[in-house]
């Protein structure tokens, strides 16, 4: 919706051409390395691509959260040995080198029963067996990526209770905050 407002080219996760996605929720331990790999692999050439990039682009997930969100969910949660969490974060301290933050990062704020909520609606069968606890865990990782371990400009939305797909007056507040903070209007 923000990409169809703005005129931004959108880049979303590679979500349905995954090839190990429906693996990873059926067994997370096992599948956890080279999911997190594969996303890492695809994020660093979103990165890429938009370095070169002249005009404005807008992703659904930046490379930053699948590192501190995702991954580091992984590593607490016993899904990640040690070996492969380091191997991992050498990797992509070693794309952070030649990486720039987002000119702006929006975080839709959502409590963990609203995300559950949202899960169920979307209907991807290979979710709907996730459990609490791991929900849980990335929700506490995203608190404590936006909170304390960010760096760049960020946009906290408190989204529960907001419909934005459906409710035009929903979505203007969106629109207003952000244009409030890219263009210093409103």
């Amino acid at each position: 919706m923000l990409s169809k407002h703005y005129g931004w080219e959108m880049r979303l996760e590679p979500v349905m051409v995954n090839p190990y996605l429906e693996d990873y929720y059926s067994d997370i331990r096992r599948w956890s390395f080279a999911l997190e790999v594969y996303f890492l692999k695809e994020r660093f050439r979103d990165v890429l691509e938009i370095a070169k990039s002249d005009h404005s682009i807008i992703q659904d997930r930046s490379i930053f959260e699948g590192v501190y969100v995702f991954v580091e969910n992984n590593f607490r949660q016993g899904n990640l040995t040690e070996t492969d969490f380091n191997t991992y974060m050498e990797l992509f301290d070693l794309m952070t080198n030649v990486t720039k933050y987002p000119d702006l990062m929006i975080y839709l704020r959502k409590s963990v029963p609203e995300l559950v909520r949202q899960i169920q609606h979307r209907g991807r069968g290979y979710e709907q067996t996730m459990q609490l606890d791991y929900l849980e865990g990335l929700n506490n990782r995203y608190e404590d990526f936006i909170f304390n371990k960010y760096k760049g400009q960020v946009l906290v939305i408190e989204s529960d209770g907001m419909d934005f797909e459906h409710n035009p007056e929903d979505f203007r507040k969106i629109v207003d905050k952000i244009d409030a903070r890219l263009f210093g209007l409103f």
